[in-house]
């Protein structure tokens, strides 16, 4: 165990957690919404910190981080736990653990470790994904600190559900960001996630102020957040952000408690990638379809095919000096 961070102090032993837009009032001996953090005896710990539950190496695309150093691998790591309860979360048997079976497991490993790890790999990035990493902060951020000074870059998997002091205080450390963006309905976020809409979209206004690269995906599910209207909104506000800001419109299959659904069809998932293209978003990719044409980058200016991909893997790479090997129109991400 170890003293939470970003917590205040109540009266009558309760704390108020400002880690994510919860912001749970927590009642001693209680935990919070996320089920890792606890208060005991007025001061709010967390459970998590050195419980790795699962580690890898992937390739950064899984992530999926399209024009963060393309090609690199990615040492990828997470804990138990998370702030939402999607009914359809495809890593339900780690995310959900703490919350439905009241178990904090995972192998005592301390930040030095995982930054050596990662060094002895030969990844470039370290990525804190999985569950969300937001609920894990204090083991993210000691990681954080340790790899920037080793030359690694770091990434976050998430959910954008943190604060905004959250934020600001990783921020120095904090290259790259994956954002899941569930839908453009607060309706969806209430019923769906357990949260509110307005909070991710906060949370990446700031990334994007703080110069985090952004990519943002989208699990596109059958009925619930597939209508034109609401991809056009979503499109509109990624836009908004700036249109070199890639959105991954991912195919969903039926998981967890989400089993009624069928998969989206691939013209559901052409249409939602016309409609981010048609609002001027330079960046629109499918996912989960591997073969697919919108795996690959393209030149936003003459069309050129840069990278062709299959699945995670890079069949052709035609980016030179961050530039199109065609036109030498400049191509947006961080080492490419």
């Amino acid at each position: 165990m170890k003293e939470a961070m970003l917590y205040e102090k109540l009266p009558e032993q309760r704390v108020k957690c400002n880690l994510c837009n919860h912001r749970c009032l927590i009642g001693e001996g209680k935990k919070g919404i996320c089920a890792v953090r606890e208060n005991r005896g007025g001061t709010l710990h967390t459970l998590v910190y050195r419980r790795l539950i699962s580690r890898n190496v992937d390739p950064v695309e899984k992530k999926p981080m399209f024009h963060f150093a393309p090609g690199s691998r990615s040492f990828s790591i997470a804990t138990v736990g998370c702030n939402f309860r999607c009914d359809f979360c495809q890593n339900y048997e780690i995310s959900q653990l703490p919350r439905e079976e009241d178990q904090i497991t995972g192998q005592d490993v301390a930040p030095e470790e995982i930054v050596a790890m990662a060094r002895k790999t030969g990844c470039k990035t370290i990525a804190y994904t999985y569950t969300e990493p937001t609920i894990y902060f204090e083991y993210a951020y000691d990681i954080a600190r340790r790899a920037g000074k080793e030359g690694l870059k770091n990434i976050f998997v998430t959910n954008g559900y943190m604060t905004e002091e959250a934020l600001r205080t990783f921020h120095p450390h904090l290259h790259g960001a994956n954002v899941d963006l569930k839908a453009f309905r607060d309706e969806f976020y209430r019923e769906r996630c357990g949260a509110r809409l307005e909070g991710v979209l906060h949370s990446l206004r700031v990334m994007k102020e703080l110069g985090v690269w952004v990519e943002i995906t989208t699990l596109i599910i059958p009925g619930l957040n597939d209508s034109e209207e609401e991809l056009r909104d979503l499109a509109g506000f990624i836009v908004s952000l700036g249109k070199e800001v890639p959105w991954h419109i991912s195919r969903f299959h039926p998981m967890y408690k989400m089993l009624d659904r069928s998969p989206t069809s691939v013209k559901i998932l052409d249409r939602a990638r016309k409609i981010g293209m048609d609002a001027g978003l330079r960046y629109v990719y499918t996912g989960n379809v591997p073969g697919d044409p919108g795996e690959d980058t393209f030149c936003h200016h003459c069309g050129q095919l840069l990278v062709d991909r299959l699945g995670f893997q890079i069949l052709k790479y035609q980016i030179q000096e961050k530039k199109c090997s065609k036109c030498g129109t400049e191509m947006d991400g961080v080492d490419l």
